[in-house]
């Protein structure tokens, strides 16, 4: 008797550490798996766009892209690169995307594929209140324009003057207009410089409508075509859910994907 109650004993015991072992091991399989990191880029010094304010990175861009990143079921990481080496950095596998208000040109396509555009926007020129001397685009011939350096207007300005003043943000360069004898104009993104003027209260005024229209868009490596894919629906997403135009009204108060 008393044997076979010794052996039940040992097999309740054996059963129990067994049930143990097993609670054990399920233990990871029933926790969540951790999220993929959504790394994209900017330069961090194009305010509303994308820009430090109580050292985190934060604008127009960063909500487009951590909204993205959630709708892929990713963990959105903004990051921040000179925007000189974006797209090497890009390239070299840095981070998955550039979400920096990048326009879409002929020479950038040949390094990097682009998202269908996320938003238009236009290249404004722009001079001190009190230049009376630039009134259309055509007076900016022989003039001292800055533009921020490797945008697309940087280009643009040498159409019209071999004295183009290159700058790391559109702030500054804007600021410089104030400083008599450094400007006479500057050219960058209309929204980018409407923001810089109301915001830092300069006495700015643009002239003229924009010289031409861009088409900005999220630049991926020419090998992530799935990703690439991906981030079109997501974007497409916001757009009918009505999380684009919310954000979009936040920073500019109205919808500008449209």
């Amino acid at each position: 008797m008393k044997k076979s109650i010794y052996l039940m004993l040992a097999v309740l015991i054996l059963m129990s550490l067994l049930a143990a072992c097993g609670s054990k091991n399920s233990e990871p399989a029933a926790s969540e798996e951790k999220k993929e990191d959504f790394v994209f880029a900017s330069s961090g010094l194009y305010p509303p766009f994308n820009y430090q304010n109580n050292n985190k990175l934060v604008g127009f861009d960063v909500e487009i892209g951590t909204a993205i990143a959630e709708e892929l079921g990713m963990n959105p990481k903004p990051v921040t690169n000179p925007w000189q080496t974006i797209i090497a950095a890009l390239q070299a596998e840095k981070f998955d995307a550039i979400i920096g208000s990048m326009a879409i040109t002929d020479e950038r396509l040949k390094e990097v594929n682009f998202t269908d555009p996320y938003y238009e926007s236009g290249a404004q020129v722009f001079i001190s209140e009190d230049n009376d001397s630039i009134k259309t685009v055509d007076d900016l011939k022989g003039k001292t324009i800055g533009v921020v350096v490797s945008s697309t207007f940087e280009e643009n300005a040498k159409e019209y003057t071999d004295d183009v003043k290159t700058y790391d943000s559109d702030v500054t360069a804007l600021q410089d207009l104030l400083v008599k004898g450094r400007l006479d104009a500057v050219i960058t993104d209309q929204l980018v410089g409407m923001y810089a003027v109301n915001e830092n209260n300069l006495k700015i005024k643009q002239i003229d409508e924009p010289i031409y229209l861009d088409k900005m868009g999220i630049a991926i490596r020419k090998e992530d075509e799935k990703l690439l894919e991906d981030v079109n629906k997501a974007l497409q997403t916001l757009k009918e859910n009505g999380k684009y135009g919310e954000i979009s009204e936040k920073y500019f108060g109205e919808d500008i994907s449209k």
